[in-house]
């Protein structure tokens, strides 16, 4: 159930430093060109197969993708932008039953998924090692996280889902 769950392994943060930060920044910039190649050529059956029991639906792992990028992405912004700021959680469970991430076209998302990332990784590249130690408070968590810590988090994340579509399509012969 774990390796179902967590294809790639959970989010471990051992540091960061300049060629960690390249290549997290890389596999964000690559995660929307990898995105359509995992659900190229599904058919809308397979978009609505879970990925394991009690799972999400392909679908709704695209429209979390996106849905996660429009907060993720926020939260740098008012990382740097404020002095610390408190960020606001969203209900990941609740966001995946609205009926837009039931039955809405994975293409919608993949559009904001485009533009989301493409401009985070401007904004990655644009931005130098004292804007990696700003922070943010996570509510849920009742802890401060850096942006270093956050990029990780951010690359891993989408690694990880995508990794959720690919193990089901070789596990289905799809």
């Amino acid at each position: 159930m774990e390796k179902l769950r967590y294809p790639i392994g959970r989010y471990t943060f051992e540091g960061m430093n300049e060629v960690q930060k390249d290549k997290w920044i890389t596999e964000v910039e690559k995660l929307p060109a990898q995105l359509k190649l995992a659900i190229d050529g599904l058919t809308e059956e397979q978009l609505d197969t879970a990925y394991r029991l009690e799972g999400w639906t392909v679908r709704q792992v695209v429209h979390h993708i996106a849905d996660a990028s429009i907060n993720c992405f926020s939260r740098f912004k008012l990382a740097l932008t404020e002095e610390n700021p408190t960020i606001k959680p969203f209900n990941e469970e609740g966001w995946a039953i609205t009926a837009d991430s039931l039955d809405a076209s994975p293409e919608i998302s993949l559009l904001i998924i485009d533009g989301i990332y493409a401009r985070w990784a401007l904004l990655l590249r644009s931005m130098d090692r004292a804007h990696f130690e700003k922070q943010f408070y996570h509510p849920e968590r009742g802890s401060q996280l850096k942006l270093s810590y956050f990029l990780g988090f951010v690359a891993w994340h989408g690694k990880h889902h995508v990794a959720h579509i690919t193990s089901l399509r070789e596990k289905m012969d799809w």
